[in-house]
């Protein structure tokens, strides 16, 4: 009598290409379930609170959001909305052409200039269990680099409009369906080059677990590679809108750095496993760098700023 193993590698074998389609949609599905509803998921993830109570945008704000649109020239502009969120800096899900449109967070320290730092400063912050003291010299500092001129708010922006107006949310979402056909591909060859299709069960298991090694390590570079032609994209098209918002977004990721590196100060040994004494965050781990380092994506736009005045 056939033991269970031996039954469920002959369903899989015979069916294994409906099996494929269907696993891989499903990761795709997953992966793009909080784009495809970003108000019922992202937003609600995302959304600045205060006393129990959603905060609302501030007329300053929405209205800078509406002439970023209008100044990347998105085609169907009522297909985004902006709301207030936690944080330091835009965040943004959803895909333009879908019905439920995308949503962009846009944090309260974009309300701050450098003569009110109101949005920053009522704020209580806690930093490796400690309160931020803005006016010590720390404090000042962190302080100094969460205020953004109009220029770098814009830009800021833009470059999250510009992902999402590019698709990146679905080339992102499309990276691991991808490499897990990968999977198959890698075993049906490696079987095919050693002969193994007709070989002894424990070798072919050997196989198809090194062709699972592979598709993960396929897996880790191909969505580093995918986010940070992303991120490096996101940045050209937002600079391109005008030297302004290139110059901005020079001055963002300038603050950004100054950010981190103060951070870095404030966390203490934490900080220092998080952030690079440049104020580039550290990969989570070896294989995976996941973003582009921000000293890499501001050289970018100098370059671009360079290239104008040539």
């Amino acid at each position: 009598m056939a033991s269970p193993f031996l039954k469920y590698a002959v369903l899989l074998q015979k069916y294994r290409t409906p099996i494929l389609i269907v696993s891989c949609g499903g990761v795709f599905a997953a992966n793009m379930s909080y784009h495809v509803f970003p108000d019922m998921s992202y937003r609600q993830l995302y959304q600045a609170w205060y006393k129990g109570q959603p905060v609302t945008l501030s007329e300053k704000l929405e209205g800078v959001f509406q002439q970023v649109l209008k100044d990347y020239g998105v085609s169907s502009p009522n297909n985004y909305s902006a709301f207030a969120s936690f944080g330091f800096h835009p965040v943004a899900a959803g895909v333009p052409w879908l019905p439920a449109g995308a949503q962009i967070g846009i944090p309260a320290n974009f309300n701050s200039t450098t003569d009110d730092s109101g949005g920053i400063t009522n704020r209580t912050i806690f930093i490796s269990g400690k309160t931020v003291e803005w006016d010590s010299d720390s404090g000042t500092a962190l302080k100094e680099s969460l205020v953004f001129s109009p220029e770098a708010q814009k830009f800021a922006i833009a470059r999250e409009v510009a992902r999402l107006e590019s698709g990146g949310p679905v080339l992102n979402a499309a990276v691991a369906p991808v490499c897990l056909s990968g999977v198959w591909v890698y075993s049906v060859v490696l079987k095919q080059v050693f002969g193994l299709h007709v070989g002894p069960a424990l070798l072919r298991g050997a196989v198809n677990v090194l062709a699972l090694g592979l598709g993960a390590v396929s897996y880790f570079l191909t969505s580093d590679a995918v986010s940070q032609w992303i991120d490096y994209s996101s940045d050209r098209r937002a600079a391109g809108v005008s030297r302004d918002y290139a110059k901005g977004g020079v001055e963002f990721y300038d603050k950004l750095l100054s950010r981190n590196k103060t951070l870095r100060s404030l966390m203490g040994q934490k900080g220092e496993e998080m952030y690079a004494p440049s104020g580039n965050l550290f990969p989570a781990h070896l294989l995976q760098l996941k973003h582009a380092p921000y000293t890499s994506r501001r050289d970018g736009i100098l370059s671009l700023l360079k290239e104008e005045q040539a």
